[in-house]
């Protein structure tokens, strides 16, 4: 049975919109941006738009390849449309509600705000995708999604407006230790979500800051967790995919409804019969360093791997190194120090800015570092 959008309507900016109003891009040209290089994201947008009003019933939708190749996939509408439900629910969603749409539709996430709205009637708020999405933003907004990039950008730049955003969704790359401690001292109820392209974005949600701030992530509503035989999570969400999603994130399962996450399968590293996370290191890390970083392991004659550290930043004089290092060892346990610190310009990224490690850590065999 074809996909039904006879009674399509969205609100875009304050304005409803109905499926011919679309269609004749009339939403495009109620908009007042004037910099050229912000049509791209509005081109993004229309055509997600008008995938969404054709009568088929599935989506094509792009991998951000953070974990492996990029690829793309089909997504069942119906599928999309329970996520959007079970997220307004959680949220407790109201029509007419503002929400940010700052990502963009080329991937899942930047979808999914197009799809809260549609599935809510919530007033659809678009600003182009940019570092600092609350820049031209002057209301209070009911619901938010960002990265932790776009996170960090409002707290330093615009810090005020942050407080303008009632409920945050941090999702796409980790809440690094530094970003954690900002979120305690502000308004906005600020949560952490867990999940992929494969289970249409958040399939649980950790509470980052108030009263109920705590270290693991929760389901959503109809949601199950379990282990495979590495202890990697295996995801059982049949309003959102037919098929269990085993994944390569080892977690510590507190109940079928609750887990802690612990680290990546593929990153583990094996550093003299000891396993150590190098997510985990991270976490503890987080404070002593302004650029980006992340840990992973070389191979080593006596340890067989041993723990680096990359910073993306031009070589370090030795006085500055050695305060790192100073800085390093009370919180690190001695399979977690780093044996050795190299830097590297420029990290490698997915589309969507995430780190891609191995392909950054073989830049080190590159300049033979």
């Amino acid at each position: 049975m074809a996909f039904r959008s006879t009674y399509f309507s969205i609100i875009l900016n304050g304005v409803q919109y109905n499926k011919a109003q679309i269609v004749e891009r009339r939403w495009v040209a109620d908009l007042s941006f004037s910099n050229p290089k912000e049509t791209d994201w509005i081109d993004r947008l229309q055509a997600f738009l008008l995938d969404w009003i054709s009568e088929e019933e599935t989506i094509k939708v792009q991998t951000s390849g953070s974990t492996g190749t990029p690829k793309q996939i089909m997504l069942s509408k119906e599928r999309m449309l329970n996520s959007a439900f079970m997220t307004g629910k959680y949220f407790d969603f109201k029509s007419g509600q503002k929400a940010l749409l700052c990502l963009p539709c080329d991937y899942i996430a930047g979808k999914m705000m197009v799809v809260r709205a549609l599935a809510w009637g919530l007033d659809l708020q678009l600003v182009p995708p940019s570092g600092n999405p609350m820049e031209t933003i002057n209301e209070a907004i009911d619901f938010a999604a960002m990265v932790p990039m776009q996170v960090q950008n409002v707290l330093e730049k615009t810090p005020k407006k942050f407080q303008l955003i009632r409920q945050l969704i941090i999702g796409g790359g980790k809440v690094n230790d530094a970003l954690l401690r900002q979120l305690q001292n502000i308004p906005t109820a600020c949560f952490a979500t867990y999940g992929m392209t494969e289970t249409i974005t958040h399939v649980a949600i950790k509470v980052l800051n108030g009263p109920k701030k705590t270290n693991h992530f929760e389901a959503l509503n109809l949601i199950e967790f379990s282990l495979d035989n590495r202890n990697c999570l295996v995801i059982d969400a049949p309003k959102l995919n037919p098929e269990k999603v085993v994944t390569n994130d080892i977690v510590a399962l507190r109940s079928p409804q609750v887990f802690e996450w612990l680290g990546r399968f593929d990153n583990v590293i094996n550093t003299g019969g000891v396993k150590v996370f190098p997510e985990r290191i991270e976490e503890k890390i987080g404070s002593l360093l302004s650029k980006r970083f992340f840990i992973t392991s070389l191979p080593d004659k006596k340890l067989e791997n041993k723990v680096v550290l990359i910073v993306e930043d031009s070589p370090w004089k030795t006085e500055k190194v050695n305060a790192l290092k100073a800085g390093l060892k009370p919180i690190l346990s001695k399979f977690e120090y780093p044996k050795e610190i190299h830097f590297l310009a420029t990290f490698k990224e997915t589309p969507t800015k995430k780190i891609q490690r191995n392909r950054t850590k073989k830049n080190l065999e590159k300049f033979n570092l």
